[in-house]
């Protein structure tokens, strides 16, 4: 049995999907992204008159994620401390990885999940980066 988690902090999801799940004392998060709640801008991301992006900071969206990330394991029951597995798509690996590698470090320097990045061509909103996060819920 598993059930539905959402979090009134983060941001509102931009499909049929719940912002976490948890089965037994895992929590599976959705894809996180650095929108924020209530908002049409994007932290970091300056759009063209299409909606395209034009350009985009890749430290303050990774910034962003981050606090998005904390926002639904705390309204979930769990916390950063619990994450065990990140899988982190990024959308230009030559120009941001270096960058996002360096942010990263300093958010997991005492908590080190197993992780994977991967570089796809695209995400569902014109952002740079999305976390697929699971942790664990301490009953």
């Amino acid at each position: 049995m598993s059930t539905e988690l959402n979090s009134e902090k983060a941001p509102e999801p931009v499909g049929l999907y719940p912002h976490a799940r948890k089965v037994g004392n895992l929590l599976f998060l959705s894809g996180v992204g650095p929108r924020e709640r209530g908002k049409k801008e994007i932290p970091g991301v300056t759009l063209n008159h299409e909606g395209k992006i034009e350009s985009y900071d890749i430290e303050a969206q990774c910034h962003s994620v981050f606090k998005n990330v904390r926002l639904i394991l705390e309204a979930s029951g769990s916390k950063w401390e619990n994450l065990v597995d990140v899988t982190v798509f990024l959308t230009n690996m030559d120009d941001d990885f270096k960058t996002y590698n360096k942010i990263y470090a300093e958010y997991f320097a005492d908590n080190r999940p197993c992780r994977t990045t991967v570089e796809i061509n695209k995400l569902p909103t014109p952002i740079a980066i999305e976390l697929k996060c699971i942790a664990t819920i301490e009953d």
